[in-house]
């Protein structure tokens, strides 16, 4: 074999080499050859290059959707996991659930001078501080009758104390938690009082707006039994009605029963969207929807309260107090369910403490939108309160 392809390899060169036409069409066809082969080499991979790219794209796609799913998966297990670690954290520190109850940091409106009533409007209204107990101070508005607004006018501490001896009926205001005594709904509500002949006198518990303290269920209705001795020392024989809203008909319920129980009773006590106790409010509040049917919801949420001696039981406290009774509750009340109003009235109605009183409720429709905070706008408020409590003196200009 090596002897027969020497032969061919050297005719093949002499041939090459003598230049003839047969070897250099030869020639030709493979320089014409290699060229196609480098053109076709920096052409790229021709009609296959569309699929590739498709292909890239999908895996692209496919990266990106995988990607989504796994940050979607980690953001549902820290979800999960904060469900699932805040009943824990509620259980293990009561004092959360204290402070979810008060709400006392919550200062809204922001940035009002409490010291200055007349930035609210309230141009008849002295502020002033009273002292309930050692490191314990409160801050009070007192409101006179708005026929006094113009006497009023650049007067001090002493004469609105003594303008309390006159004789409009005063009520002593009891708010409900968060905010101050200058929030939006509760400025409101004083000038109607006001516009109606009433003394208006109104503070925050130890704890709210400027008032110092800590605030608890026992400093807070101490603060309120301060405030009532403080007026009745200087109110002499005018009525004086307690009015509590919202978490402040706990306070006001608590206050009533004691002034009961040491035969001081208020002329009439007003629970403006009460509840039957905290428990039950609680339990109810749009707060607790997303936990109301968690396994063991009493024992991680409701327990917790009562151990950190919160109970504002207002359907136990009914049961001991002995004056006139008026509950006034929103059907559209998100906050406090209406049922629990009426429930508290069905309570206190068959009382034999309120055997010789009067006790009614009075629902606002749905259609009004009063809410929880609202009942302020009704038309039929001044009716109703002159009905109940009748209507207060003209009395003389102070």
């Amino acid at each position: 074999m090596r002897k027969r392809t020497e032969p061919v390899a050297l005719e093949h060169e002499h041939r090459a080499a003598s230049g003839s036409p047969s070897a250099g069409s030869a020639a030709a066809a493979l320089d014409a050859d290699c060229r196609l082969k480098q053109n076709l080499c920096l052409a790229g991979p021709g009609p296959a290059e569309p699929r590739c790219a498709a292909d890239a794209g999908m895996k692209r796609a496919l990266g990106r959707r995988k990607s989504l799913c796994f940050r979607l998966r980690k953001i549902l297990l820290c979800v999960v996991g904060l469900y699932l670690t805040i009943p824990v954290l509620v259980k293990l520190c009561p004092g959360i659930q204290a402070k979810l109850i008060f709400l006392n940091f919550v200062r809204v409106p922001y940035f009002i001078d409490l010291k200055k009533p007349q930035d609210q409007g309230l141009n008849h209204t002295c502020n002033y501080y009273l002292q309930p107990e050692e490191d314990v101070t409160i801050g009070v508005w007192h409101t006179v009758p708005a026929l006094w607004w113009k006497n009023a006018q650049g007067k001090d501490q002493l004469w609105y104390e003594e303008a309390l001896a006159s004789s409009h009926p005063i009520i002593l205001y009891l708010h409900g938690n968060a905010g101050t005594r200058g929030g939006d709904h509760r400025v409101e509500l004083y000038k109607v009082l006001s516009s109606l002949g009433y003394h208006v006198v109104t503070f925050d518990y130890r704890g709210w707006g400027d008032s110092v303290g800590t605030p608890s269920e026992r400093g807070m209705t101490y603060d309120a039994l301060h405030v009532f001795d403080w007026i009745k020392a200087r109110s002499g024989d005018n009525p004086v009605y307690i009015w509590g809203h919202s978490l402040g008909t706990g306070v006001a319920t608590n206050l009533v029963r004691r002034l009961c129980e040491r035969e001081t009773p208020p002329d009439a006590l007003i629970l403006e969207s009460p509840f039957t106790n905290i428990r039950e409010e609680a339990k109810s509040h749009p707060f607790s929807v997303i936990y109301r049917h968690f396994p063991g919801f009493d024992w991680f949420f409701l327990d917790p309260i009562t151990s950190s001696g919160i109970q504002f039981a207002n359907d136990e406290n009914v049961k001991h107090i002995s004056c006139s009774l008026l509950i006034l509750h929103a059907e559209d009340d998100p906050v406090v369910p209406f049922q629990l109003g009426r429930k508290l009235y069905s309570i206190a109605a068959p009382s034999r403490s309120f055997r010789d009183f009067k006790v009614q409720f009075i629902p606002f429709h749905a259609d009004l939108g009063y809410r929880h905070k609202y009942i302020y706008k009704s038309p039929e408020l001044p009716r109703i309160l002159r009905e109940f409590l009748g209507k207060p003196d003209a009395g003389r200009q102070h």
